[in-house]
């Protein structure tokens, strides 16, 4: 009797793998495919989505780089706000979002620089360029810079990694193993459709963080369709280190213009207490972070530092944040522009 009841359960459970299976293949064939709001352009046999908002000015043309998770929609206020009065060109890069990933195996931080220069060179986006890196995306425009720098006449970082705060913070990689290993099946869960059949089912609700809906429905799209999207997230917390290593070498910037907008709002109450159950004070790692910001303002004579009352997210996310950033970068521009007539 006993073994005939397992034999049931054994039948149950296997019908139901099986159907959740079928249901995940199901949703795979037969979902939308999402579609890249931008233009993919080939660039060394790579297509990599680019999106290009305004018109070219006598303003310097403003390229934003995303952070490490990020992706071009998170940038939308930035662009909607820059581009009644200059270009603005924001993108994914390789491997993640919209992209493709190349077929070199060891990419060098100093790859995705030429990468981006060739791309702009590809969509005819002359110079001169203002920089604007968010999170990540800051040590990749410093790297940018210091490759290319009579195109560069200004970086802006937005709340901005440091190239030493896996040293000085509690925090030492962006991934954890752990995470790694919930993206991996992720990852799998993603390929198989279970995830796009879950999503269905389980109708979340999408956060708070003021991007328009239709933004988090491409993004949820495209995150239960690709599993690429976490093995890429795996593979960005493993170049990390040698992304940041590599910044820390870039040179000060005499007097380019700089702008440093950081976030005041590092963590919520439940990441203050996580820390502080480790014997790790949160107020201290607030501190350092701000210590670290303000020496991205000091890489150059002429930095500017501002210090909102937003998250490291909706420092972007949120329009208001946008919108006084985006003041800042146009009068940043203007100021360029007046200086290279002269």
């Amino acid at each position: 009797m006993i073994l005939k009841i397992f034999k049931f359960i054994g039948k149950v459970i296997a019908g139901i793998l099986l159907l959740i299976l079928i249901s995940g293949l199901c949703y795979r064939l037969f979902s939308p495919t999402p579609i890249p709001p931008g233009q993919l352009v080939n660039v060394d046999g790579t297509n990599i989505h680019v999106r290009i908002d305004g018109k070219k000015t006598d303003l310097p043309t403003v390229i934003i780089e995303a952070g490490a998770t990020s992706n071009t929609d998170m940038l939308h206020w930035l662009a909607e706000g820059l581009k009644k009065n200059t270009k603005v060109i924001r993108y994914d890069r390789d491997g993640k979002w919209f992209s493709q990933s190349s077929t070199e195996e060891q990419i060098s931080p100093e790859f995705y620089a030429h990468q981006l220069h060739q791309l702009l060179e590809k969509i005819d986006a002359k110079p001169p360029y203002i920089l604007v890196g968010h999170s990540m995306g800051g040590p990749y425009i410093r790297i940018f810079n210091e490759l290319y720098p009579n195109e560069v006449k200004g970086l802006v970082f937005i709340d901005s990694s440091h190239p030493e705060q896996w040293k000085r913070l509690a925090q030492k990689e962006l991934i954890t193993k752990n995470q790694a290993k919930l993206l991996k099946t992720g990852s799998i869960l993603a390929d198989l459709g279970i995830l796009g059949v879950y999503k269905s089912i389980i109708k979340t609700k999408n956060q708070d963080d003021g991007l328009p809906e239709e933004l988090h429905k491409r993004s949820d799209l495209l995150t239960y369709n690709s599993g690429d999207i976490y093995r890429m997230s795996i593979r960005d917390g493993k170049r990390n280190a040698a992304l940041l290593k590599r910044a820390e070498k870039t040179k000060n910037n005499d007097s380019l213009p700089i702008l440093v907008f950081t976030a005041k709002e590092q963590y919520n109450d439940y990441q203050k207490e996580k820390y502080r159950q480790t014997g790790i004070d949160p107020e201290k790692q607030i501190l350092l972070w701000f210590e670290m910001q303000k020496e991205l303002k000091n890489l150059s004579s002429n930095g500017k530092q501002f210090m909102m009352n937003a998250t490291h997210g909706t420092i972007i996310t949120k329009k208001e944040n946008a919108d006084f950033i985006n003041n800042e970068i146009l009068s940043m521009a203007k100021n360029i522009k007046e200086n290279m007539n002269n």
